[in-house]
């Protein structure tokens, strides 16, 4: 396993990283990601832990909280073998106070989750939204006392505009105070809006990328192509309001290229667009998930070997998409991108 720095932090993470969403799944949308109990817990992770895998994420939100309850039992007795992440700021209730990210709000969060997950200490915290009704100097100076106490060791975001986390950095570096090195973020071959102000933002200012839905809320499984509608059974049926949009015919387009790439490497079209995902800029891990063993070993396998340079080049073809104002002209007309060349990839 390849393990990489968190953004510019010292923390080195493994490539992959595994999404326990499917931890003790319950309401809407979190049973139809699925119902993994304890003890098929304690199997996935030591899966993961044979191939590497030592950073497991996770969030208040997920099942009313039993997803950290259920990876907290799972790991029990090997807690300094693994790095655990979690987040916490969206809804967990009605109360005034059960939302967002004001200073009791996230310092009852985090005891909260500390004792779900039966630990003194959270690898990396992130808020997973930004809290407009908040001053962002209570948000940052509320996480550095956290990371003082010894309750969070590093802190991120997630689904945070580029403006709302250069405003934060900006905050903490005025009052010297902890910054985010972690932004939780979606990103995918048939979602590549990452790549026009948060990648760069990642980039110049020390951010690594967590990426989640990887294969694009589902759809990336190859089990969905031209004349093949979803399958029965699956959970795009009941989730796909809850997840990024797509347009079929981008998706027609990435997996008819992610379709060749997997012929030619002989690897399965969900390893060909992970595999993708490893090689971009700023990233530092894929959140990876599964509802049981056979889903968690195909999806390790998309790592310890590599796309040659023509494979991507037809990956990237076949999923760009015209950038939005004011990104476009720096993608099409040469003046512009003079001034502002592409991130490598």
């Amino acid at each position: 396993m390849e393990y990489r720095n968190l953004g510019q932090s010292g923390l080195r993470v493994p490539v992959l990283s595994f999404g326990a969403g499917t931890f003790g799944g319950s309401g809407p949308l979190f049973s139809h990601w699925g119902t993994t109990d304890v003890e098929e817990a304690r199997r996935l992770v030591d899966i993961c832990l044979e191939a590497g895998v030592n950073l497991f994420d996770t969030a208040d939100v997920y099942s009313n909280g039993a997803s950290e309850e259920v990876l907290g039992q799972a790991i029990k007795g090997r807690r300094n073998e693994v790095l655990i992440s979690t987040k916490a700021s969206l809804p967990t209730g009605n109360g005034p106070n059960d939302w967002g990210s004001s200073r009791s709000r996230l310092i009852g969060a985090v005891d909260a989750a500390l004792k779900r997950l039966g630990t003194d200490h959270i690898d990396i915290f992130q808020l997973h939204a930004f809290d407009a009704s908040t001053p962002v100097e209570e948000v940052v100076s509320t996480l550095d006392q956290l990371v003082k106490d010894g309750k969070l060791r590093y802190i991120g975001v997630s689904n945070f505009s580029g403006w709302q986390i250069m405003k934060s950095l900006a905050v903490a570096e005025r009052h010297g105070l902890t910054r985010y090195v972690a932004n939780q973020v979606y990103y995918s071959l048939i979602g590549r809006d990452y790549e026009w102000d948060l990648m760069p933002l990642g980039k110049d200012q020390g951010l690594g990328a967590l990426v989640w839905s990887p294969l694009g809320w589902g759809r990336l499984t190859g089990k969905i192509s031209r004349g093949k509608p979803i399958p029965q059974g699956s959970r795009l049926h009941e989730t796909a309001d809850f997840g990024p949009p797509v347009e079929d015919e981008l998706l027609y387009r990435v997996v008819d290229a992610l379709q060749a790439a997997a012929d030619e490497t002989g690897r399965s079209v969900p390893q060909v667009a992970i595999n993708w995902l490893t090689s971009r800029p700023t990233v530092s891990s894929v959140i990876i998930g599964a509802r049981n063993e056979e889903q968690l070993r195909q999806n390790l396998g998309a790592v310890g070997w590599s796309l040659t340079a023509e494979q991507i080049g037809r990956l990237d073809a076949a999923s760009a998409v015209t950038a939005p104002y004011p990104h476009f002209p720096y993608r099409r007309q040469e003046g512009f991108a003079r001034l502002n060349p592409p991130i490598a990839g």
